[in-house]
C-alpha cells in the first residue's frame, strides 16, 4: 500500500499544520486531490487523528531543536 505519493502527502501533513488542518476536515477530498489510490484514501479516512497531531508535535519539536545552536540547547525553558 505505500508508494511514493502516499509518503509525500504523509510527510506533508505531519510538518504542514495547514495541510494537516484541511486533511482532518476532509481526510478524503485530501487524498484524492493528492492523487493516492482508492485503497489509500479509504484508509487515511481512518487515520488516528490524536496520533497524527501527537507525531506532528513531536516532529515540530526535533526540527526547533536541530535548528537552535548547541549553547541555546543548554539554557533551561523559564
Amino acid at each position: 500500500m505505500s508508494s511514493p505519493a502516499l509518503e509525500r502527502f504523509l510527510a506533508t501533513i505531519y510538518v504542514d499544520a495547514e495541510a494537516r488542518a484541511r486533511f482532518l476536515a476532509a481526510p478524503r477530498d485530501e487524498a484524492v486531490r493528492a492523487g493516492l489510490s482508492e485503497d489509500q484514501c479509504r484508509a487515511l479516512e481512518s487515520i488516528d487523528r490524536v496520533g497524527l497531531e501527537m507525531a506532528a508535535r513531536s516532529f515540530a519539536k526535533k526540527r526547533d531543536r536541530k535548528r537552535k545552536p548547541q549553547w541555546w540547547r543548554a539554557i533551561p525553558n523559564i
